[in-house]
């Protein structure tokens, strides 16, 4: 077996801080649309996705594309937003076994009474601490990670 190529002291302190922000950002993201929103960040995004989608509608495998989880989450999450009528299943009238997630108008306006908040937050605790030069860089750095990582799959969104 090959030796493991240690961290040096200063790539080390990178990881640990790059660990501590993206975990801090992301609980703090979630806590907030949690406390004035009752959705969690993960169904957020879900609800994001199915928004953009042409008649807020996406194959359930599309959508988890979309949304970076495993299909067996993604029903799990679905199953909540349905049972709070944020989100309908259709059946694919083409496929028997497909069936599509449908963003319904009260989780429409759901997202859109909590986008505020979401979007205040990533500003504030992301875009507004890093000056323009920075946050590209960051977001092209974090491409260069989350490319390779999608194994082949699609990707929702320019990585």
């Amino acid at each position: 077996m090959n030796q493991p190529r240690w961290l040096d002291e200063s790539e080390q302190l990178a990881w640990r801080r790059t660990i501590a922000g993206s975990i801090l950002l992301v609980d703090r993201l979630d806590r907030d649309l949690r406390q004035h929103h009752d959705i969690t960040l993960a169904d957020y995004e879900i609800l994001v996705h199915l928004s953009e989608a042409p008649d807020r509608r996406l194959r359930m495998s599309e959508l988890a594309a979309a949304a970076l989880v495993s299909r067996s989450r993604l029903t799990h999450r679905v199953n909540r937003l349905a049972d709070r009528e944020l989100v309908a299943r259709e059946a694919c009238p083409t496929d028997r076994r497909g069936t599509f997630a449908v963003l319904t108008d009260r989780g429409m306006a759901l997202l859109e009474d909590a986008a505020p908040t979401h979007v205040e937050g990533v500003r504030t605790h992301l875009v507004d601490r890093l000056d323009p030069k920075t946050f590209d860089a960051l977001g092209q750095a974090m491409g260069r990670v989350a490319s390779p990582l999608l194994d082949g799959q699609p990707a929702a969104w320019p990585i």
